[in-house]
């Protein structure tokens, strides 16, 4: 393995000095969970056999010099089964990390694609909400959390970093929208608060993340969706930040 200059995603998450640490925007998120998505989609349906990786999580996520995500530790990784009726999983013991370890596994469940796409299901709400799954926050589960929250109540549990970092920047776009003579197009903004229609618009790429991370954690497998279905998605919330 190459040396990944920017450690990995947990320590850019959870960086020991809030001060000094770098921020990770949302584009920066959303691309790291873009590559993420690409290594499970070519692990799952792709490679022959299919191979899970069973232990999906922040500390599994390198990051090189550009910032592009590398998954890593396959350790736990296991070969599907070639047998039919066993496509989706293996019959080898399965371990992983709390907090990350899809329902199922705890009742004695084979390892599976939808396994890895239960851990990724919770490892995306983590990256915009910059808390682990195991944190009190979630009394029950990150699962139960995120889905009982209309979109407002979302936007107060997000990592208030990237909500800072946009309404900074619609202030700057307003001043640049506004001649000195007051004739400049300020059709979206509200005044000194900044350009309103620009902050909906990231909320409704923060919620739209939010419902990838939930379509991925459903209790049971099957209603799961795939890696390829999550990156499909991902990708066009990605365009819709670079469209703004």
């Amino acid at each position: 393995m190459q040396f990944m200059p920017n450690g990995n995603l947990e320590t850019s998450l959870y960086p020991n000095d809030l001060e000094s640490g770098s921020l990770l925007t949302l584009l920066q998120r959303l691309n790291i969970a873009i590559d993420v998505a690409s290594a499970m989609d070519y692990l799952h349906h792709d490679c022959d056999p299919p191979i899970v990786h069973c232990d999906l999580k922040p500390a599994n996520v390198l990051l090189d010099e550009d910032m592009v995500a590398h998954v890593a530790d396959f350790g736990l990784a296991r070969f599907l089964s070639q047998n039919p009726e066993e496509k989706h999983s293996s019959t080898l013991e399965l371990k992983g990390s709390i907090g990350y370890i899809a329902p199922e596994y705890g009742l004695g469940g084979k390892a599976s694609t939808c396994g890895d796409v239960y851990s990724f299901g919770i490892l995306l709400p983590e990256m915009l909400i910059a808390k682990k799954p195991t944190d009190e926050m979630f009394k029950e589960s990150m699962n139960k959390f995120v889905s009982d929250m209309d979109e407002k109540q979302l936007m107060n549990v997000v990592d208030q970093r990237l909500i800072k970092h946009y309404y900074e920047y619609s202030k700057q776009d307003f001043s640049s929208d506004c001649r000195s003579d007051g004739s400049g197009d300020n059709s979206y903004s509200n005044g000194p608060n900044g350009n309103t229609h620009l902050m909906h618009k990231v909320e409704e790429c923060i919620a739209g993340a939010m419902r990838v991370g939930l379509s991925c954690i459903a209790h049971h497998p099957k209603d799961r969706w795939t890696m390829r279905e999550a990156l499909t998605i991902l990708h066009g919330i990605k365009q819709f930040i670079l469209d703004l």
